[in-house]
Parts: structure tokens; C-alpha cells; sequence
């Protein structure tokens, strides 16, 4: 799925570091690599403005579902990209599911709104709306009505989100929102897989997981091929899929400048991250 993979570096959904300057994640450890899958709506910009609408509706939740679906729509039809991953997305569903079997697509709060309304629209099933509280709302195929729902006895549902990692807002949010109603959570379809047990998780739960693309070493040959990335940043990557804490740990270890570089940074989460770093020696580094 190579047009997969190139609108995934293409759109900065994922993102490879620049040579020496792997990036902070929020727990402080550093990656050569950061994923924002809900990036292939088309850009970081726009992907960005959806989010913040998202947030200024969460306070009007029967309205929220249509007004996002009108939002996430119109992309559909104007961005090629977002397009074509949608689509991408329906074909691996149908290849992967008996359709006619599914009663509800759902998606959670938030970024599984991205997808989940537009492809409920276009196979043309209700969407259900899941809120981390699990409030759930139920929309008809084309988003004009939108109610609660209280029961979902002896009913399939396909949960549809971006990406998945270890599954933790699976079994959180998603999976008790849909049992306690009475419903079956039968498969969900996402686009990227982080390979870090969400698929473990999934299958013990009997749930069919469906990916695009899972970021392995390959994904990134792929980049090379296609001129995204760099020997030097595709060796970096690959010792970070081997073994990520040793492969970071040695790369501070033979950088010493690094955190005092990052510490000049302008973003104003850096230096929280560098201190839980070095506070908490997560590398091990006075060892």
C-alpha cells in the first residue's frame, strides 16, 4: 500500500525526526518518529482546526455528531488525500466483513471522528457517537437526526478509529460503552497498527481487528524507497523498532549535547519532558 504509506509521511501523519534530533514524547522518553494518523485528513492545519471545532462542541452533545459529520464531509469531497484513505479504509471492511451484518458503525471521542461519521454515511449504517463518559448517541446513516440510545441488544457493531496501540481506550471507553448497552463490539478497522498489543488485546476480546498498515521496520524501507527519508534516518529507526530503550539510551549516551540543545527549544512542553527524563533517569543514565 505504497499511496498509504506515502500520504502517511506526505501529510506529516508520520514523522521522522531530522538527523541527531529525535523528538520528546510525553513521558519523556524520545523517539525517533512521532504518529499523528489524524493527519491524512489532509494536513497538520486542517487536521488541527478539526480537533478545536470538535472541542468548542463538546458542551452540545446532541448537535455535535451532524456538525462534525457536515465538517469531516466536505473534506471528503475537496481532499484528494483524506479521500482516498476513506475509500482505502471501505475497502478493507468490506474485504474483511460481511457487511450486511453489521448493524452500527461507532467511533470515540475524539479523533475517530475523523472517519468513523463519513464512513458510516457512506456504507450507510447509524453511527454511534461515544463519549469517554460513555454516553453514547445514535445518528441515521446521513446524520439528519441524532438521538440516545439505551439498548443495542443482540446487535454487531464496527468501531472505526485511527490508530491503534495498545487498545487502552478499547477496553477503557469504547468496548464497555457498546456491552453495557447490550451490543457486540465484532470488528474494528483503523489506519495505522503501532504493533505495541492493541491486536493482542483486541483478538482475546473477539474482536476483529482490521489495519491499513502497521509501522514496522518496512514501513519505513518504503519511505526510503520512495525518497521521504534518509540512510541515516532509516538506520536510527531501525535500531529503535530492534530495541527502543537501548537504541534511545545509547543515543543519549553518545549525544551529551542533546538535552541541552532540547533545552532551547520553544515548545513549552520540552523542558517538562527533559526534567521527567533526567528526574526520573529513565535511561538509566548515572547508571
Amino acid at each position: 500500500m505504497s499511496d498509504l504509506v506515502s500520504y502517511l509521511f506526505e501529510t506529516n501523519a508520520i514523522e521522522v525526526c531530522p538527523e541527531n534530533k529525535p523528538f520528546f514524547l510525553t513521558s519523556g522518553m524520545i523517539s525517533p518518529y512521532f504518529v499523528n494518523t489524524q493527519y491524512v485528513y489532509g494536513s497538520k492545519e486542517s487536521a488541527s482546526d478539526l480537533l478545536s471545532y470538535i472541542d468548542s462542541l463538546l458542551s452540545d452533545r446532541m448537535n455535535l455528531p451532524t456538525l462534525v459529520f457536515d465538517r469531516v464531509f466536505t473534506q471528503y469531497l475537496s481532499n484528494n488525500i483524506f479521500n482516498d484513505v476513506i475509500n482505502i479504509m471501505i475497502e478493507a471492511i468490506k474485504s474483511n466483513v460481511n457487511i450486511d451484518e453489521i448493524d452500527y458503525i461507532s467511533g470515540g471521542e475524539r479523533r475517530d471522528w475523523f472517519f468513523s461519521n463519513v464512513i458510516a454515511y457512506l456504507l450507510k449504517k447509524p453511527h454511534i457517537t461515544i463519549f469517554k463518559d460513555h454516553e453514547t448517541l445514535v445518528s441515521n446513516h446521513d446524520f439528519s437526526t441524532t438521538k440516545k440510545i439505551s439498548d443495542l441488544s443482540n446487535k454487531k457493531v464496527l468501531h472505526v478509529t485511527d490508530l491503534v496501540t495498545s487498545a487502552s481506550s478499547f477496553s477503557r471507553f469504547w468496548i464497555p460503552a457498546i456491552r453495557d448497552l447490550g451490543g457486540e463490539m465484532v470488528a474494528t478497522c483503523f489506519i495505522v497498527d503501532r504493533k505495541q498489543g492493541g491486536n493482542e488485546l483486541l483478538t482475546s476480546e473477539n474482536i476483529k481487528p482490521i489495519s491499513l498498515t502497521c509501522i514496522d521496520i518496512n514501513t519505513f524501507k518504503k519511505a526510503f524507497d520512495l525518497g521521504i527519508i534518509n540512510s541515516a534516518s532509516l538506520e536510527l529507526v531501525e535500531k529503535f523498532i530492534e530495541d527502543p530503550y537501548t537504541s534511545m539510551r545509547n543515543f543519549l549516551l553518545e549525544h551529551p549535547e542533546f538535552i541541552e540543545e532540547s533545552l532551547k527549544a520553544t515548545d513549552p512542553k520540552t523542558p517538562g519532558r527533559i526534567r521527567n527524563l533526567l528526574d526520573n533517569d529513565l535511561y538509566n543514565l548515572k547508571g
